[in-house]
């Protein structure tokens, strides 16, 4: 067989609609976040009529969200299923010997999270060995509003971003003191924000957080320190754990080349 034959038959293999439905979703960036119908048709040389069907394939299974008439951006699966945990492997490469140093200054758990949707996803943990130490296993999901790092991933939000985020979601199944209606959270965020940390009690443990934040100011993660009530409970301490959890906010968002927001 030549060459030509062999590229002929490779060929034959290929599915034309998922290598058009594969390169739909790369042609969006962090520079480009939103593409309407013609500018996706004209980037692959298509008509609209040719690429309806696999848009609205890509709608219908979360790769795409529609957000006006024929205008979309990435939709929620794209950073599902692990995609978000592989394409956050830098900050957990810049994080990891800052909240290892951390861990070690202060003998508490440290943990990195990132915000999928409604979630906060563990991305890293510095596991204190001790017995009474916070254990969170590195891909747990926690929705954001009952934890100190969601807390503080959803302050990178706008109000009308977290509205939009929440206005289908049900509040009021979650235990104390994780607020139960729309307009609790809100506030609670706006707090949240204008603090610039959180701190969370729950199941005689504590835990404090604040965000990283990027070179436009954004909240691109939260790390936190956790451990048992008793060792949080002083004042003192949590203001001296406050610090050193901030310094190395400070330090890892240096790194990544972003800002220090408080």
């Amino acid at each position: 067989m030549n060459n030509d034959e062999s590229l002929t038959q490779e060929n034959d293999y290929r599915v034309p609609a998922l290598q058009r439905g594969m390169a739909i979703v790369q042609m969006f960036s962090a520079q480009q976040r939103t593409l309407g119908m013609s500018d996706i048709a004209e980037r692959l040389g298509l008509s609209i009529s040719a690429i309806y069907r696999i848009v609205h394939t890509l709608n219908e299974m979360g790769y795409l969200r529609k957000l006006a008439k024929n205008t979309y951006e990435l939709g929620p699966q794209v950073v599902s299923d692990g995609f978000s945990y592989l394409a956050s492997r830098d900050i957990v490469d810049i994080a990891l010997p800052h909240l290892n140093a951390l861990r070690d200054r202060t003998s508490l758990s440290c943990h990195l999270s990132i915000r999928e949707q409604t979630d906060s996803l563990y991305i890293y943990r510095a596991f204190a060995a001790q017995r009474l130490s916070v254990n969170i296993p590195i891909g747990t999901r926690i929705p954001c509003h009952c934890t100190a790092m969601g807390r503080v991933l959803l302050t990178g939000l706008s109000p009308a971003a977290l509205d939009n985020l929440y206005q289908h979601v049900r509040l009021d199944d979650y235990p104390p003191p994780a607020p139960k209606t729309l307009p609790e959270l809100q506030q609670l965020i706006l707090k949240d924000r204008e603090r610039g940390w959180v701190l969370h009690r729950s199941d005689y443990s504590v835990a404090i957080a604040c965000g990283i934040h990027n070179h436009l100011g954004e909240v691109v993660a939260a790390i936190n320190l956790s451990g048992p009530e008793s060792v949080m409970d002083s004042p003192v301490a949590r203001e001296r754990f406050r610090e050193s959890l901030q310094e190395s906010a400070q330090a890892i968002a240096r790194e990544l080349g972003g800002n220090w927001i408080k």
